[in-house]
């Protein structure tokens, strides 16, 4: 399955890295995940399958249960109890950072990424930027999720309260999330480190003396794609400040990414 990346600089060094939303494609993840227990434990039960698979399934299978309740809270009528609830569960939603955003949208099913970038930066420079961005993610969410699962079962005790167990289900959610960013970061660092990848992209720009403007294919990992249309909406309304949130809609209205992740982006720094 190929992933469409934006990289675009939001201000100075900060840049934003984001997927483009496929809804063919999450509708066969969606239609691939069992909402009963039943369908689970057949799931589970099909022979061949490693501890590893299985264990993905029943995560997976919590998932989907834990986003069912979220949509329950977000219905609820304005002023409840549930409602209250939500707009907790949103302000602590507020604070994940959008780069794990970004890496949990890399799933194991991704083969090949396709990286759409301004024309004006260098092929390598936004390579480098990719690489970066999952050899940090592997190190930062390994060491987060050990924690989040170390809390589990001290969370798991206000349940004897007559509420809610909010610190639960977030320490629960913050596992779940960073299992995700941490599969999506070790994915992404498979895909742009391969060595007959790296290989094939230091020939090609030895062999050209200005590669920013030039697209490239590198089968079938990843094809780079300079955008002159990216280029032109990303310089346009950049001042001192970066750019405007104006701008930003813009791009994700045209490349379908998601407006509050990437604004987020510009809170960074």
């Amino acid at each position: 399955m190929r992933a469409r990346l934006v990289v675009f600089p939001i201000r100075g060094r900060i840049w934003c890295f984001s997927r483009s939303a496929d809804p063919s494609v999450l509708a066969s993840e969606a239609s691939s995940q069992a909402t009963t227990f039943k369908e689970l434990r057949k799931n589970i039960s099909i022979s061949g399958k490693s501890f590893n698979a299985n264990a993905e399934l029943l995560v997976d299978f919590v998932a989907n249960k834990m986003s069912k309740a979220w949509i329950g809270l977000e219905n609820a009528p304005e002023g409840s109890f549930k409602n209250k609830i939500h707009g907790l569960g949103l302000r602590l939603l507020s604070r994940v950072k959008p780069a794990e955003i970004f890496l949990r949208s890399i799933t194991k099913e991704v083969t090949r990424v396709e990286v759409i970038y301004p024309s004006s930066l260098d092929a390598r420079l936004v390579r480098r930027r990719l690489r970066h961005v999952a050899m940090r993610g592997k190190i930062i969410h390994k060491k987060y999720l050990y924690g989040s699962i170390s809390m589990l079962p001290l969370t798991s005790s206000f349940a004897v309260l007559p509420l809610p167990n909010v610190p639960f289900f977030w320490n629960l959610f913050r596992a779940y999330s960073h299992w995700r960013a941490l599969q999506g970061s070790e994915k992404l660092f498979q895909l742009v480190s391969d060595s007959s990848i790296t290989s094939a992209t230091d020939k090609e720009e030895n062999d050209q003396n200005d590669s920013r403007n030039e697209s490239y294919s590198l089968e079938p990992y990843w094809v780079l794609k300079p955008s002159e249309e990216l280029e032109n909406l990303a310089r346009h309304d950049n001042d001192d400040d970066g750019l405007s949130q104006s701008a930003i809609k813009r791009i994700c209205k045209i490349y379908d990414l998601g407006t509050n992740d990437v604004i987020k982006y510009q809170r960074l720094g």
